[in-house]
Order: structure tokens, then sequence, then C-alpha cells
């Protein structure tokens, strides 16, 4: 029997993959990294001050320890916690190509690279090429999950050459359609229909291959000026049927998904700023906003953040509250650290 199997964000919880944060590195400053993370240093003579390297063992070992702290949490739960092979040298390895060269970047986030939908498990084509073989690190897992039933589908490996990025191109524009690239959590899965941010990290060939890998049970709906940056875990949360957590400074009544337009929507309120370490936040303070969502009616959420924790309480939602204190630094909040590979529940079509 397949070991994978998960049709929404929501169904309640059995298995899940949950990332380290060990060899943990900020990339080479290339054209990758400037088009899609650090757009503001893409100036002449700028991308010398992007703070490449190793992230320091203080935040290394604060993030292991709260990561190990929601793996007990989760067992306890009875959820299964499988985790990535540690590789924490690898990442300082050289990566080339006949295109390019990188180092690595970090396993911290599964959900980046993965993704799960019913019984297939997807390895995305990203968009950094310092994450061109982040993949290996689940290699094992992925073995295992294939011996069980699941299928095991790998998109084309994209070649990323200097002519896919355009680092000075407005906001959401700088990835050329040149063939598909998409990180895995640029989706959300609400059943039959899967939501596509068409973004900085996913252009729209993406969304046309995953539509195309996934054939008629599925439709996949492109999100277009929704948000411009990376991953759509910050600007839509689905909490159980009908009911979806929205980011205010994001979603509008023009461009919410047309399949949401029907669910009650809770505005997030303000966040609590989690501050950072270093000189530069890999994202905003809107990363609160990535909830695990356990089962209806459970989701982890940052315990840091009250007023966002006493709104879900209103709806009928009840908070595990934990900690990621580098969420803004690594670029992950507990949806990016995870990845579910099984759920209870079949596939539903939730257009009401």
């Amino acid at each position: 029997m397949s070991l994978v199997s998960v049709h929404n964000e929501w169904d309640p919880l059995e298995e899940a993959v949950v990332g380290t944060a060990l060899g943990a590195r900020v990339p080479v400053a290339d054209r990758s990294l400037l088009a899609v993370e650090y757009a503001e240093y893409a100036g002449p003579g700028r991308w010398q001050d992007v703070p490449t390297g190793p992230y320091p063992d203080r935040v290394v070992k604060e993030t292991e320890d709260e990561l190990e702290e929601l793996c007990e949490e989760l067992r306890g739960l009875g959820v299964t916690v499988r985790r990535p092979r540690p590789r924490a040298r690898d990442h300082a390895a050289r990566v080339r190509t006949p295109d390019w060269e990188s180092d690595g970047y970090h396993d911290y986030c599964p959900r980046d690279g993965l993704l799960t939908v019913g019984n297939t498990v997807i390895e995305a084509p990203m968009a950094l090429r310092a994450r061109y073989l982040e993949s290996s690190a689940y290699r094992e897992l992925l073995m295992e999950y294939f011996t069980s039933g699941s299928r095991w589908v790998s998109a084309p490996k994209p070649r990323l050459a200097d002519t896919m990025y355009d680092p000075g191109a407005p906001p959401g524009e700088r990835l050329r359609e040149l063939e598909p690239v998409f990180d895995a959590a640029n989706v959300l899965r609400l059943g039959t229909d899967l939501l596509y941010l068409v973004s900085d990290s996913g252009n729209e060939l993406g969304a046309r291959w995953l539509q195309s890998a996934l054939g008629e049970t599925y439709t996949v709906h492109p999100c277009r000026g929704l948000y411009s940056s990376t991953h759509l875990d910050s600007t839509l949360v689905p909490l159980r049927p009908g009911l979806v957590l929205v980011n205010p400074a994001r979603v509008t009544e023009d461009n919410l998904p047309h399949v949401l337009r029907s669910w009650e929507r809770i505005e997030c309120p303000e966040l609590i700023g989690l501050g950072y370490a270093g000189d530069v936040p890999h994202c905003s303070p809107w990363i609160g906003m990535s909830l695990l969502v356990l089962r209806p009616g459970l989701v982890v959420v940052d315990r840091r953040q009250r007023g966002l924790m006493r709104v879900l309480e209103r709806h009928g939602v009840d908070v595990l509250p934990l900690r990621l204190t580098h969420a803004r630094m690594l670029g992950g909040g507990f949806h990016g650290v995870t990845l579910d590979v099984r759920r209870s529940g079949t596939l539903e079509t939730y257009r009401f």
C-alpha cells in the first residue's frame, strides 16, 4: 500500500518529513539568487554585499532544538516523523553544469522541493541553482515511498542558464518563460483543485507542466498578481473546507483565486516582528502565517503570534503553540519545514 496519500492541506496528518538546519548556508550570489531572493542587490557592484556563507552556529543549534521539539509534539499526536539524510558538508560542495557553478543551500524546507498530490511525490524544478540537487537529501525516503506503491515523478531538470533570469525586471517577472520552473511551495492543494502561484519562484510554464503531469483529475489554477515573491503559504492558508486565512496586505477582491470566493475568509491580524540574526532577513514578518494544519480544528502556530492565535480560536481552530526563532533568517515557518506525506481522507472537490 502506498505510504503517500495527501489530497489537501487539512485532513488529519499521519506522516510528515521534518527538515534540518544542519549545514545551512546562504549560497553564492549568482544570477538566480539575485533574481529570486536578493533583487535589491542586483545593481552594479552590489552583489558582493549579499551575506553569503554558513549561518551562525547559534542559529543552527537553536533551530535544530526547535525542530526536534516539533518532531516530539508530532509523535505525541501519533504522527510518523521522518527526517532527511544528514549531509551538512554537502552544502559547501560546488555543483557545476555546462552553464553555471554554485554551492548549496540547506535541507530546512522539504516542502520547497517536494510536492505530494494523491499517491504521487513530485520533485519540483526549483528556481535557485543552489537547490539543484536538494532532493538528494530525501533519496532514501523517496525510494521507500516508491517501493511501497507510490508514484515518484521528477520534473524535467531545468537548465537555469543566465537567460532564464532577469533580476532587473519588476517583481513577479524575474523568471522568464524559457522552461518549466517552480518551487513546490508555490502550490496549495484543495482536493481536485490546486492553487499555483505565478511569481519569482514559479513561472507560467511550470503551471502548464504540473497540469500535464497530474492529468484531467486535477485542475491547476495559476494565481497571477497575488504575490510577486516566493511561495504561497504566507499569503493563503486553507484551514478546513470552506475556511481560509488570508494575508490582507496581498489578497484583494480582485486577485482572490476564484475557487476560494465562496469560502469564509479570516484576515490575518498584524503579526509580531520576529526579528532575525544577521544583516538581512530572508523573508518578511508574514512568515508567521506559515502554519501547519494537523487536522481540521488544530494548527501549529508560532507561540509569539498571540493575536493570530486569538483570531483562530474565535473561529473554532485550536492552536499548538511552538517556536521557530529564526524563521525569517532561514526562510521557512512551520508549513515550510514540513512535508505532509500522508493524511487520512479521500479526494474531493471543495467548490461551494
